[in-house]
């Protein structure tokens, strides 16, 4: 709120965030009650005309605008800031390192309960006696003994709040009839904290006994203390990486030091609370996007107060405050859902590192498949490297066969050789995986006539078909629409669908092999929360069955009666336009196939592909995920791509092509003279329309910036987005940065 033709005043000014697109703070006075407010501190604020809530970031005496022109803070709604100076020191960190403003960054971290003027502690209401009733007032209740009950319950105990009262056995109209005769009477006060968890001095269960490369992971995270320290556990699927986890946790636990673990799925959420809750007597509060907005900020007083032991969580609850803070925990940490994708764009994975360092705590990565960016941390000894070449217990690798269907004709995506082998493993009794990460019934709807497809109106994009129910469906803008009878082109009766989606496999397989249940995971099976757990329970039981699902699958799950894992189409992660694409396919192949043979049963891997013969697919079969990783990072060092590089990536969209790619051009204009006039390593690139110029009805289109190091690009980048910040909004168009952007399409 600075404007340069007016002179300054001094006095206590606040300065506050607010949650806004505008990069600034804005400045106000103390409140009516003058009460020193310190940073973290949510507060009520006048913000045009509304009221709003609004965060304190610093205090001075020092304003651009006259003091006239200020307007007070409102209300202040917390008696102590909501974060620990540490903590807000994070959080501000994050608003510059990702360009984002910070009035939305404390407001993504908060629950949505408090980004509203609530207070964290909800109030109750506490009934006593009024300061002149005495003992011998209860005569005058003589003809109402119930009455003289609570009044007497009230003379014992003292001021009790109204849940207790009730609990009791009284009522309300009981307490109504007290305060009338003004024998009691009521006051608000703030809930009962809980207290702290107790140190744990045993666990719920016996700790496994983990082999050699388990126990130098283990003795190489404790001997390094309680100080930062950045660990990449490297370890195959199946090698006991949770084992490692747990006892890694025990010390701290029972120091009584707070654990944090990230899980990258909501689904795995349930099942890794279960499996801690069964090793540690400790509360444990969990947080992601399923729960309710009551649920979430209930877990988050517990972790803030201390009471919660352990805090598991998916990517936002990097942003819970815990007090004593020991240890972080990032499972699968190549996983790109811990990227946001819009909004507050931050990677979860890089904020833990940066908390741990800011907290002094140790962070554990962990993964089958660490990214290649942590990879070359490892390399560069910012990250100490652990390695778990082999899988923990009796489990052994499992066999991986390429079936070359180039040449064959698919019976509903299978072909004979891998149907013989699915009907071998159910014969043993035992559960197969079928995976293709594709959902619905099939990706295309064609005329055989006049070659009409259905595609959607709003996107460059096909519509899919699904069975469940008829209609044919967006899975990039979320459009529905009902099957049609006949084409809408040619009125013609010769519409058919081409490929296979998890739908149709589930109706071929259950055809196939009558016998046997086919339980299909995929985001439309498992809308409902407890569906997916009911489906879990059922596999559980070893009985045998047909697992088919897509990438949902590939994450972290334990089916220990899995001897076959299928994947039915592996081409479709070869041939990416992203250049992470064959990262991201090597993962999943892996991560599925890491699904077969975690027990005493021998598994097997079947990827059934066109191109049997691509480097990537050759690679996983012969050797391994780590000699393919080396073998992409040389490529990527060749073509100055992360991690050797940084990327920034400017996205506009809009209702017209043109008007983004015009506005990119005058960004581009600034970036330009920016690196000549700085003598800047930066190189832009585009601006161009996305690979998907068309997305929910606006058009999309990117400029991208590369720079050999960070700082290069973080002073580049600040001021890029000021000078973007100074330019006339467009009509209609939205523009975003995303800092190490994950999502190139």
């Amino acid at each position: 709120m600075s404007s340069p033709n007016e002179s300054g005043h001094q006095g206590l000014i606040y300065k506050v965030a607010v949650p806004s697109p505008l990069r600034r703070l804005f400045d106000y006075l103390p409140p009516a009650a003058d009460i020193p407010i310190k940073p973290g501190t949510r507060v009520q604020i006048q913000f045009g005309r509304r009221k709003i809530v609004g965060y304190v970031v610093e205090q001075t005496n020092q304003s651009e605008l006259n003091t006239k022109r200020l307007k007070p803070i409102h209300a202040v709604l917390d008696s102590e800031p909501l974060y620990s100076p540490k903590f807000f020191n994070l959080l501000q960190w994050c608003a510059q390192y990702y360009h984002h403003p910070l009035g939305e960054v404390l407001s993504t971290a908060s629950p949505g309960k408090l980004r509203t003027a609530r207070s964290v502690y909800q109030q109750e209401t506490y009934f006593h006696l009024k300061a002149d009733t005495q003992l011998s007032d209860s005569e005058q209740l003589s003809r109402a003994p119930k009455q003289k009950e609570l009044f007497t319950y009230l003379c014992n105990n003292g001021a009790v709040n109204r849940t207790e009262i009730l609990d009791k056995g009284f009522t309300s109209a009981l307490l109504k009839s007290l305060v009338d005769k003004q024998l009691i009477e009521s006051e608000e006060r703030e809930a009962a904290r809980a207290e702290q968890f107790t140190p744990l001095e045993k666990t719920n269960s016996k700790s496994l006994d983990l082999n050699p490369e388990q126990q130098i992971a283990l003795n190489t995270i404790k001997e390094s203390g309680n100080d930062y320290n950045c660990f990449l556990i490297d370890g195959v699927t199946g090698s006991g990486k949770t084992e490692v986890y747990m006892q890694a946790m025990q010390d701290h636990l029972s120091a009584g030091r707070q654990c944090l673990v990230l899980v990258p799925e909501i689904g795995l959420t349930p099942q890794t609370v279960s499996r801690f809750r069964s090793r540690f007597s400790c509360p444990i509060a969990s947080m992601h996007s399923g729960m309710s907005d009551n649920e979430r900020l209930d877990a988050w007083i517990q972790a803030r107060d201390g009471a919660a032991g352990i805090v598991i969580g998916t990517r936002s609850a990097i942003f819970t405050p815990l007090p004593n803070l020991g240890i972080i925990i990032i499972d699968e940490e190549h996983d790109g859902s811990f990227k946001q994708q819009d909004g507050f764009r931050y990677s979860a994975r890089d904020v833990a590192v940066k908390r741990g360092r800011e907290e002094n705590v140790p962070v554990i990565l962990g993964s089958a498949t660490p990214s290649l960016e942590s990879l070359q941390n490892a390399n560069l000894k910012k990250f100490q490297y652990l390695s778990l070449s082999k899988r923990a217990g009796d489990a052994s690798e499992s066999a991986m066969t390429v079936i070359d269907t180039s040449q064959e004709i698919l019976d509903t995506g299978f072909s004979e050789q891998l149907l013989f082998k699915i009907e071998q493993h159910l014969n043993a009794r035992n559960q197969v995986l079928v995976f293709i990460n594709r959902r619905g019934f099939a990706p295309i709807l064609n005329c055989a006539q006049c070659g009409w497809l259905a595609e959607c109106e709003n996107c460059v994009a096909q519509m899919t078909v699904h069975a469940r129910p008829p209609s044919m469906r967006c899975h990039h803008c979320g459009t529905s629409q009902h099957l049609p009878s006949v084409c809408p082109d040619c009125n013609g009766d010769a519409l058919s669908t081409v490929g296979v989606g998890t739908q149709k496999l589930e109706k071929f397989l259950n055809r196939r092999f009558a016998s046997i249940p086919v339980i299909r995971i995929d985001r439309d099976s498992t809308r409902n929360k407890h569906n997916l757990a009911a489906m879990l329970d059922q596999i559980h039981t070893g009985e045998p069955c047909i697992l088919l699902g897509t990438q949902m699958l590939a994450k972290g799950h334990h089916f220990p009666f899995i001897t076959l894992v299928a994947i039915v189409d592996a081409d479709s992660g070869l041939f990416s336009p992203d250049f992470r694409g064959q990262e991201f396919m090597a993962q999943t192949v892996v991560q599925v196939s890491g699904r077969a043979g975690r027990a005493e049963r021998s598994g097997e891997v079947v990827i059934q592909s066109r191109h049997s013969t691509h480097k990537t697919l050759t690679q996983l079969g012969q050797e391994s995920y780590s000699v393919l990783a080396k073998i992409l990072m040389e490529e990527r060092k060749i073509a100055a791509m992360p991690p050797f590089y940084q990327l920034a990536l400017i996205k506009a969209e809009g209702p017209q092509l043109k008007t983004t790619l015009e506005f990119l051009k005058r960004i581009n204009t600034f970036s330009n003279d920016l690196i000549q006039h700085s003598n800047s390593s930066v190189l832009a690139i585009g601006p161009v329309p996305t690979p998907m110029e068309k997305k929910a009805g606006r058009f999309r289109s990117h400029l991208l910036f590369k720079a050999k190091t960070k700082s290069s690009m973080q002073r580049f980048l600040a001021q890029l987005v000021y000078q973007i910040d100074q330019l006339k909004p467009v009509k209609g168009l939205r523009w975003s940065l995303d800092v190490d952007p994950l999502d190139m399409i």
